[in-house]
């Protein structure tokens, strides 16, 4: 283990030599002066340390509510255009008959991101693709990322890291905000939101969403490119502070889809008969936080949550009937002791699936776990912190997950460190195995438990209208579970020997002066994985991504904003008309003008229209083993799209 982990760090310090830097993507990891101010206030969640941002010494990116209502007018349906466009994330298309992605965080597989909300897991503990296209954003107060392996804070679906997404606290008195939008491609959104103070030291608030979208088959060849959905929810809050400082918060969610896809109505797939590939999710959930001083020297909190999940799917004549049920309960206490912040607790999750079709592919897990965390300042410029936790899992046993982190300041420099360690439960569940159902999956065999090792080193200066920040990263995967083809119509989850290594950098530089902010950054990722004897880049990674953001924007008058984001070669896989896909840009236009109470928008996404089926077909000559129509998305689907609404605010 001690080999290992030398050789990833020193893998991780390669990336300082890398010549020819361009920077882009956005990561709003330090701020100017007045935003600041504000940051200072921003207390982070999802380390559970009750510490700034500023002085945590595990790395936390923060996207703030100016960010989240930017990126809302681009997409005000979901939540996927707030981290596609940021640095180290990548949202990738998993299934681009049913226009399922998930993020991939500095190039490790998505199925290794956990998403909370407000530190729940209400999304499930496993949660599907589609999951990251149900989420509505217009209720979000703050975003918190967390990137490479947090098992010691959430245990084996954080592999990879964690996405916290924290919902707005309620302003002290009514307040509101209702958005419509329509898109050149046929979708609408309604989203409507409102809070208000109860009483008693409570007040509430709730969202409620409608969404819809045609189906669009652009190149004309039969088959959907840009499915249709029809779909809605709702999701209230309560808060509630005491007097001696308790706190307490409660939330109840539910969410109703059909999305349809595969062939349009009397068309074809090439074996001559129709194919439909639909998908019918219900979702239920809830949750609770609680939380009170101790004394004067700590704070004890429980919090809980359950998620129930059913899903239809239809791949041509098939109909897959499963459900998901994810159970979570937590204990904890922190306390200041010794010149230390200390958290001890105690956690039990169970992840239960079953499927009326293929009842072979059942499972239910039950994990007890315990965790402990020390953060100590050394001195005034050394922050050092370490976590660890037990998980005692029923299937795959005895899993220890330990985490290391340091924070260096002196002056407008500061320097962060951490490496992990995590583990992920394998399910029958990969991204292929989700675009096409389970008929053509083999029994699984004796599974491993994945596990990782992930290192980084964070550099960032601010000073002035300037600021920029560089990070260098690794991971190293061992027993990475893939799917085998065993014959043209069967497929086998296997533990893949050797490791899956990852390393690479993130850059950014931002300035600020007046009403204008331009951001640049680039993300650079060379990801291997065994194949057979040898070894072969990741599929759909490109090496090279960047980005340049430039925002005019007055609060009482409106914004304008303009943005280039550039996407390097990646290899594919399995594909019969090409291995690798190509470059390509992707520019935008932002306007919105505030009128008072209402605010007018009109967004121009892809203005080169960059759609993949210009360069290849979507569609394949024959099924591929694991039953996908479709070759992967390596570039958009949809092409030049334009969307405009308008956004009314009432009270706060």
């Amino acid at each position: 283990m001690h080999i290992r982990l030398r050789r990833l760090l020193a893998g991780v310090a390669f990336a300082i030599l890398m010549p020819g830097m361009t920077l882009a993507q956005d990561n709003p990891e330090t701020h100017d002066e007045p935003e600041a101010e504000e940051v200072e206030e921003v207390i982070v969640q999802a380390t559970r340390s009750r510490r700034r941002v500023q002085d945590e010494p595990v790395r936390v990116e923060i996207i703030g509510q100016e960010e989240i209502e930017e990126k809302l007018l681009m997409r005000p349906g979901n939540i996927s255009m707030i981290l596609a466009e940021t640095g180290g994330l990548r949202v990738q298309v998993t299934s681009p008959s049913l226009g399922a992605a998930n993020i991939r965080v500095h190039g490790m597989r998505g199925r290794y991101t956990q998403i909370l909300a407000d530190g729940l897991p209400l999304y499930g503990g496993q949660g599907s693709s589609l999951g990251l296209l149900q989420i509505p954003p217009s209720d979000l107060g703050r975003v918190e990322i967390i990137k490479g392996a947090a098992s010691a804070l959430y245990g084996g679906q954080a592999l990879g890291g964690v996405i916290n997404l924290m919902s707005r606290r309620p302003d002290d008195g009514p307040s509101g905000e209702l958005i419509v939008n329509a898109t050149t491609r046929g979708g609408q959104d309604l989203s409507a939101y409102g809070s208000a103070p109860i009483g008693m030291g409570w007040s509430g608030s709730m969202i409620a969403t409608a969404n819809r979208q045609d189906e669009h088959d652009l190149d004309g060849d039969g088959w959907i490119d840009i499915p249709g959905y029809e779909r809605w929810t709702a999701r209230p809050r309560l808060f509630w502070l005491g007097d001696d400082g308790s706190r307490a918060f409660v939330t109840v969610g539910a969410m109703d889809e059909q999305r349809r896809g595969g062939t349009l109505d009397g068309r074809v797939a090439p074996d001559g008969q129709p194919f439909a590939q639909n998908q019918d999710t219900r979702r239920l959930d809830g949750g609770f936080v609680y939380e009170r001083p101790v004394g004067d020297w700590g704070f004890a909190q429980v919090r809980g949550s359950g998620v129930d999940l059913d899903h239809r799917h239809r791949f041509g004549t098939l109909l897959e009937k499963d459900r998901h049920h994810t159970w979570s309960a937590e204990a904890s206490l922190s306390a200041a002791a010794w010149g230390a912040d200390w958290l001890g607790g105690v956690a039990y999750q169970v992840d239960d699936y079953g499927s009326e079709a293929f009842p072979q592919f059942d499972y239910s897990y039950s994990v007890p776990a315990l965790f402990a965390q020390v953060e100590r300042e050394v001195t005034e410029a050394l922050t050092l912190a370490a976590s660890v936790r037990w998980d005692e899992h029923d299937r795959y046993g005895t899993q220890v997950s330990p985490r290391l982190s340091a924070l260096y300041k002196v002056g407008r420099w500061s320097v962060r460190g951490s490496w992990g360690r995590g583990f992920y439960a394998p399910t029958p569940f990969v991204e292929e195995t989700e675009a096409a159902g389970l008929s053509r999956l083999a029994p699984l065999g004796d599974l491993e438990a994945e596990t990782a090792q992930t290192a980084s080193v964070d550099f960032a200066y601010a000073s002035g209208p300037w600021e920029a920040n560089l990070t260098l990263f690794g991971s190293d995967i061992d027993d990475a579970v893939g799917l085998i083809p065993l014959s043209p119509t069967l497929v086998r989850l296997d533990n893949i020997a050797g490791v899956t290594r990852t390393r690479g950098l993130e850059a950014l530089t931002r300035w600020r002066t007046g009403p204008f902010v331009v951001t640049g950054s680039y993300l650079y990722v060379d990801a291997s994985e065994p194949d057979g004897a040898t070894r072969r880049d990741v599929p759909l990674t490109p090496r090279h991504s960047a980005g340049v953001v430039a925002m005019w924007e007055e609060h009482d008058r409106g914004r304008i904003g303009f943005e280039a984001y550039y996407t390097g070669p990646q290899p594919l896989e399995d594909d019969p008309y090409r291995t690798r896909g190509e470059s390509y840009w992707e520019l935008g236009l932002l306007g919105e003008v505030v009128l008072g109470r209402y605010r007018v928008f009109l967004n121009l996404e892809n203005l080169l229209d960059v759609r993949q089926t210009r360069e290849s077909p979507l569609i394949r000559p024959t099924r591929a083993p694991d039953g996908r129509w479709t070759v992967d998305a390596w570039q958009p689907l949809e092409g030049f799209i334009a969307n405009a609404g308008i956004r009314v605010r009432f009270g706060g």
